[in-house]
Parts: structure tokens; sequence; C-alpha cells
């Protein structure tokens, strides 16, 4: 039986409407990170588990701010997912659809959103128990226009969908603005260059500019 997302998790990953994807090589950049992210209005992180630093960083984080939602992303082996879950990921997430992990991460109690991007891929995951699904990569197959098209099947499941890929402040109107999309994954919040350089500022403004819009977008739609 798959590992349903807690509601909590679930309500204050919509409340922020956008998730900061990171990749952190140094775990010792992860506190300041967290904390400009933080003071912009971010407190919902995906850590992608593409450097070694990855997990001690998560690690970090969840101690240092218990306040903030910290998930692993790019799990794609199951020892991964049984690892995210032991250093205490809220979640976890693939840019891909496997069985392997999916059951990994039940068994470690790890609440999974797996990637896809084809109807046969959501009907997997849909018979996996997962109703959070991430839509990757979501610009390069043509945005909300291509979601909406694959998603109207199963519209009645109830499903929610977190888009990446390609995503800025230029183009997120329609997926802030869709019932699908649970948040956003924000990977240009925080680039990798700039948490190498450690760019804290210009990630805060960032937040702060992230924040600002997509409240902007809800506030139009009441």
């Amino acid at each position: 039986m798959s590992v349903p997302f807690p509601s909590e998790i679930l309500g204050r990953v919509r409340a922020c409407g956008a998730v900061a994807v990171l990749v952190i090589d140094d775990a010792d950049d992860a506190l300041p990170l967290a904390e400009a992210l933080l003071e912009g209005g971010i407190d919902v992180l995906e850590l992608t588990l593409r450097t070694p630093a990855a997990l001690a960083a998560l690690e970090c984080i969840k101690k240092t701010f218990p306040q903030m939602i910290v998930g692993a992303g790019t799990i794609l082996t199951p020892e991964q997912a049984r690892a995210a879950a032991e250093a205490g990921a809220d979640f976890g997430v693939a840019p891909g659809l496997s069985p392997s992990v999916l059951q990994a991460a039940d068994e470690s109690g790890l609440p999974f959103a797996p990637g896809i991007m084809t109807p046969s891929e959501i009907e997997v995951a849909i018979n996996s128990g997962r109703r959070l699904l991430k839509f990757f990569p979501a610009e390069p197959l043509g945005g909300m226009k291509f979601l909406k098209s694959i998603a109207a099947p199963y519209a009645h499941l109830g499903l929610e969908y977190m888009p990446l890929g390609g995503l800025s402040l230029a183009n997120i109107d329609a997926y802030v603005a869709s019932p699908l999309v649970l948040a956003l994954g924000g990977s240009w919040i925080a680039k990798r260059e700039m948490i190498q350089s450690h760019a804290w500022g210009k990630i805060h403004q960032n937040a702060i500019d992230a924040r600002e819009r997509i409240d902007e977008i809800r506030a139009g739609l009441l």
C-alpha cells in the first residue's frame, strides 16, 4: 500500500505554491540557503540527490529549520528512497516512474510523487496508489496545454501535479491558475551556480519575487 502525503504537508506545499528545487554541492551552504529562501517566503524545498552533499544538507536544514518542509528529489534507486527516508525527508520526488523505487518508498514510509509525461505513466502511478504526480519536463512537453490534455481522462480521480522544467516568472501564470497544479517546481529560484557563488541576496530576492507573483496570480482568481 502506498504512503499517502499527510494533509498537513499537502496544505503547506499548496500554500507555498512553489517548491525550491536545489542542487547543493557543499553541505555548509545548506543553512544560509535555507535562511535566504525562508526569509523570502519560500518554506518548501526539494534537495535533489545529484551530489554527495544532498542528504547531509537535508538533515541539517530539518534540524535547524524544523518549520520548513524539506523533500528529496531525483530519487532514482530504491537505495536512495530508503536513504532519503532515513535522513528525515518529508517527501520524495523523481523525474520518472520506477516500480522498484515506488516499492522502496512505500516500505520506508516515504510519501512519494513519481514523474510522469504520458497517460500510461499516469495509470501506473494511479494503480500504485499515487495521487500527486510530478509533470516533467513541463515546458518542453507543451506546458499547461499538454498537461490539461493528458490529465483530462483522470480528472474524476482528483489527481494533482507538480510541474517542473523550463519554468520561470515569465511563464508560470497558467500553471499557478490551474486547479490541476498543487505547486510549481522552482529550479530558477536558487540555481546551482547561485548557490556555489553564495549569492544569498539574489536567492532571497528571487524567493520574494516568486512569492509575490504567485500571490498576485491567485488574488486575480478570486
